[in-house]
């Protein structure tokens, strides 16, 4: 068996540097919130088999602390159902707070206001649960090829 001589850098900017054999590559950063114990596990899961650097956490105000703290998350993919703080509510605060994070809801029932309210704010998508894993994979992909060549929305 070959060993694999790897080291994770810090990195100015929404990803965490990843030198693989000599080879340096990017993770994105993405911030999960969900109450849901097991959706965070399989969110990460996927995250992170497909090539990102996610961290989970299980409601908007404990998210709101680890952006504070760690700005360089781009990409929030929060359940829009969550006591405390439900992601619609995130979504409200991160924008009063002037924040540039591309946010993506996730559901199992979205009323007609909370798609109004979310699209208003900015939501970069809304995805009905249960989802297929390669709806939320595109779309991430298609935010992490955005600002890996520095195109803003």
């Amino acid at each position: 068996m070959d060993t694999v001589n790897y080291e994770i850098q810090r990195h100015h900017g929404p990803q965490i540097a990843l030198v693989i054999d000599g080879v340096l590559g990017f993770m994105d950063k993405i911030l999960i919130v969900d109450d849901d114990q097991e959706s965070r596990d399989l969110l990460c899961e996927v995250l992170e088999a497909n090539g990102y650097a996610p961290h989970a956490v299980a409601d908007g105000v404990a998210a709101r602390e680890v952006l504070r703290l760690d700005p360089e998350y781009r990409i929030v993919i929060a359940d829009l159902q969550m006591p405390k703080e439900s992601g619609l509510e995130l979504l409200r605060k991160l924008r009063q707070e002037n924040s540039k994070h591309e946010v993506i809801l996730m559901s199992s029932f979205m009323s007609g206001a909370e798609i109004k309210a979310a699209k208003s704010l900015g939501v970069h998508a809304l995805l009905d649960k249960p989802f297929q894993l390669t709806e939320l994979l595109q779309t991430v992909a298609g935010l992490a090829a955005q600002s890996s060549i520095g195109i803003s929305t």
